[in-house]
């Protein structure tokens, strides 16, 4: 709907922004209830692009909020500044630059570490702001006397006072913050965000610079907050201090969970939520303080029944009355039941540029690698090469050390000793990121993929960090417009034999089809060599049979070396075989070679003679 529709959602936004004054009066809203949510809503949009979409649970909101709201309301009240929308927009860059920079120390830690360092972060803007800053801030005060919007247009002037009137400029800013934030999040950026909501992991190891991304989403939901902070004091006509307080961070997370994180106007109907009812249980039934126990059994119900929030509820709802759930999973199965392997391969994408055109040397070379955890000793001391278009296989019993061979071969982990050269270059110390940049990536042995996502969305992510490098800002570009994204997400479709369930979340994928799409995620970077880290793990006989016809489909032109212990299809695969025994090399010879050596016979079998079986 939305392709066909593509400004559907902004439409729609505008025509209930024109209609709430017409409507909401009539359901017992204030104007400056309305406001109020308005602002809180946009302030939520940001919030959401940071929580919702790039899965960073932030509590420390309220630090931007007020830095925003402070600095405007300071250069309106006492700098002598007249112009109300600039100290809007200077508010909001002041705000952007502290998330700039608070962002460089919080996004060190993950988790619920980077959420209490949030939380610290709020008090002690909170604490300035009474204390060191309170001559600027006013402190406990605040600053009174923050001017309305005024516009000068030549022939009259336009003059937003409050109410309704007021209304008008603050729902003109929330819609330029939806336009915003819709553009943001149908970006490449925010396919990014996505895939580190879902996979930070799976999204650095296909070549994003993911602290990057990361940090661009705090910037953005700072800005959001100190603009939505300054429009607080234009509402109120004063600065409140407790813009600064945790309660504004903690009501911001409830409104959205509420609402639902990850739709954007999820803050907005949570927002809605919230101060209708706050007014409702003041001033209609009287509870006084007690609104805030009735509100809190509200919110935990919804959370409890409704995991996606009143926005993700009304969407299940929708596709449950329409049908759509039922014949979309009519088709998958369909769809599931008539896939077959493909016959006849599109030809291999082309692979990224050589670094090193003039060298001539092996593709991968790795001399004296070793790896100790403490006394453990996982590697040690292994010379290792491949060349430019072998197909090599990595065997060895259960502990022999190949996982973490792959492992320190794409720079996931530091070798204690040796070098890794990939093309002529020097690759030991690069972080993952780099090394997939460069065009050497893997797909790993337990799958990891963004489940939250549809195949085709799934390949674009790995796809996009070829075409685009580890990091860009291209924040108001759509994905349409990356120049060859549609082609090579296709192609990779193609090649792992899955176009007829581009569309189908990876959460509704069968086994088999996960393990093409690990592979595929590899391929559509492009790689210049390719690690395959057990693909055929954990596969039935049949899906076995069609994945070494798929694996012989894509060797064609690449360079790939697998590990598996499924060594009769190995052996159909590769050219020539590594046996890793205690983490070092044992042999390395053609297949036949290795399936009649007495020194692999006595690794894998204990000195029992006759042929390696798998």
């Amino acid at each position: 709907m939305l392709k066909q529709r593509p400004f559907l959602i902004e439409t729609l936004t505008a025509i209930g922004l024109i209609a709430a004054p017409f409507v909401l009066p009539h359901l017992g809203f204030a104007p400056n209830t309305v406001n109020r949510i308005l602002v809180w809503g946009l302030f939520g949009l940001g919030f959401d692009i940071l929580f919702g979409f790039t899965g960073l649970l932030s509590f420390g909101q309220s630090a931007f909020y007020g830095t925003g709201g402070f600095v405007a309301a300071y250069l309106l009240t006492r700098a002598g500044f007249s112009n109300v929308l600039g100290a809007l927009i200077i508010g909001m860059i002041a705000a952007a630059a502290t998330g700039y920079l608070i962002g460089l120390i919080a996004l060190r830690r993950t988790g619920i570490y980077f959420a209490m360092i949030t939380v610290a972060i709020a008090e002690v803007f909170f604490f300035v702001e009474f204390n060191p800053l309170s001559d600027f801030t006013g402190g406990e005060n605040g600053l009174p006397g923050v001017p309305t919007p005024s516009f000068n247009l030549g022939f009259t002037t336009i003059h937003f006072t409050n109410g309704w009137s007021l209304y008008q400029f603050i729902a003109l800013c929330y819609f330029v913050g939806v336009i915003i934030a819709l553009r943001i999040v149908r970006s490449p950026v925010g396919a990014i965000f996505s895939a580190i909501r879902d996979n930070p992991l799976r999204a650095t190891a296909v070549g994003h610079n993911i602290h990057g991304y990361k940090l661009t989403a705090f910037v953005i939901a700072a800005a959001y907050a100190g603009f939505a902070g300054g429009l607080l004091g234009v509402l109120q006509a004063f600065m409140p201090p407790d813009a600064f307080t945790f309660d504004t961070s903690g009501q911001l997370v409830m409104q959205t969970a509420i609402g639902g994180r990850g739709t954007l106007f999820g803050p907005l109907v949570g927002a809605t939520v919230w101060l209708f009812l706050q007014d409702f249980l003041q001033s209609a039934l009287g509870l006084g303080a007690a609104w805030k126990l009735v509100l809190g059994v509200v919110f935990v119900v919804l959370v409890c029944f409704l995991r996606g929030g009143i926005v993700g509820g009304l969407v299940d709802l929708y596709g449950l009355v329409s049908g759509k759930r039922a014949r979309k999973a009519a088709e998958t199965e369909q769809q599931a039941e008539i896939e077959t392997p493909q016959q006849a391969p599109p030809a291999p994408m082309q692979a990224k540029e050589v670094a090193h055109p003039a060298y001539s040397g092996p593709i991968l070379k790795a001399t004296g690698l070793t790896k100790r955890y403490g006394g453990l000793v996982a590697n040690s001391d292994i010379d290792f090469s491949v060349n430019q278009g072998e197909l090599r296989g990595i065997i060895g019993p259960n502990g022999a050390g190949k996982s973490t061979f792959f492992k320190m071969l794409t720079c996931e982990i530091a070798p204690t000793s040796g070098q890794i050269v990939f093309e002529g270059r020097d690759i030991t110390g690069l972080k993952v990121t780099e090394v997939c940049q460069l065009g050497l990536t893997k797909s790993y042995q337990v799958n990891q993929l963004f489940t939250g996502l549809t195949i085709r969305q799934n390949l674009t992510i790995a796809a996009l960090a070829e075409l685009r490098g580890k990091f860009r800002l291209d924040l108001f570009r759509k994905l349409s417009g990356v120049k060859g994204l549609t082609e090579q997400v296709a192609h990779t479709l193609a090649l792992v034999n899955l176009t007829r369930r581009a569309d189908t979340p990876v959460s509704e994928l069968a086994y088999g089809e996960k393990r093409r799409l690990e592979i595929g995620l590899a391929l559509a970077t492009s790689p210049r060599l390719l690690l395959l880290d057990e693909p055929l793990a954990g596969m039935s006989p049949r899906e076995r049979v069609e994945t070494v016809k798929l694996l012989k489909s894509i060797a064609r032109g690449r360079t790939m070396i697998i590990i598996d212990h499924d060594m009769d299809s190995l052996f159909e695969l590769v050219e020539r075989v590594t046996v890793l025994q205690e983490g070092k090399v044992l042999l390395d010879g053609t297949p036949e070679e290795i399936r009649t050596n007495a020194a692999v016979q006595e690794a894998y079998l204990g000195g029992v003679h006759g042929e390696i079986a798998a």
